[in-house]
């Protein structure tokens, strides 16, 4: 079905050289899924497009730069990057990477499609070396003090799973030999870190991530 004019997502396009951008933005234009827009022009992007050769201090910086002036997630178009490189670009919002190599003008409309529905893309081989590294942090750091990487720690995690299945405070704390002031404390603790309204909400937090 073709898109209409405002189904399209406005891109704000950039590249460290005019060449690259010039390319790039012949290859978008008569894609009917996206429209580029002027930055200096009133409307806002839904996703910016950087083109750059490294992801050095310089292109971290700008990252940050767009991240700051604007609420658009950010899609990057690389020739090189490593796992810590990622990292740093996804903390300036920028979810979705593509090497240069693989930037046609398909996979890079999809690539585009996929940030603005809130979702991220990055190389296959980086998201493994990323998983193992996630793995790393799990076993090595959080694990032997109680936590993981959803920011619940072992202890809470119990003690939703129990009020999920509909235990009382009194239940949970016999079962998991607590105090009755302690299931409350843990209770009340997500429910605060997490700005949870109640039990019910806490579990709904927790079924949608999969914990429990």
């Amino acid at each position: 079905m073709h898109q209409t004019h405002s189904d399209r997502i406005l891109v704000d396009l950039r590249a460290q050289d005019p060449i690259s951008e010039a390319g790039l933005a012949s290859h978008l234009r008569p894609r009917p899924e996206v429209r580029l827009i002027d930055r200096t022009g009133p409307e806002t992007a839904h996703v910016v497009v950087v083109v750059v050769d490294v992801v050095d201090d310089v292109v971290l910086r700008v990252l940050r730069q767009i991240q700051r002036t604007g609420g658009a997630r950010g899609v990057l178009i690389t020739t090189r990057i490593d796992e810590q490189q990622l990292v740093s670009a996804a903390e300036c919002g920028f979810v979705g990477v593509v090497r240069r190599a693989e930037a046609t003008p398909d996979r890079v409309v999809q690539v585009i499609d996929a940030v603005a529905r809130g979702e991220g893309h990055v190389p296959a081989d980086l998201l493994g070396s990323l998983l193992e590294r996630v793995g790393r942090l799990q076993g090595e750091v959080l694990a032997p003090r109680g936590l993981n990487l959803t920011g619940l720690s072992t202890r809470e995690i119990e003690v939703l799973q129990l009020v999920a299945e509909g235990h009382d405070t009194a239940d949970i704390a016999r079962k998991l030999a607590y105090s009755e002031r302690t299931v409350k404390n843990v209770i009340h603790a997500v429910m605060t870190r997490l700005n949870l309204r109640n039990r019910s909400h806490a579990v709904a937090y927790a079924l949608r991530r999969g914990l429990i």
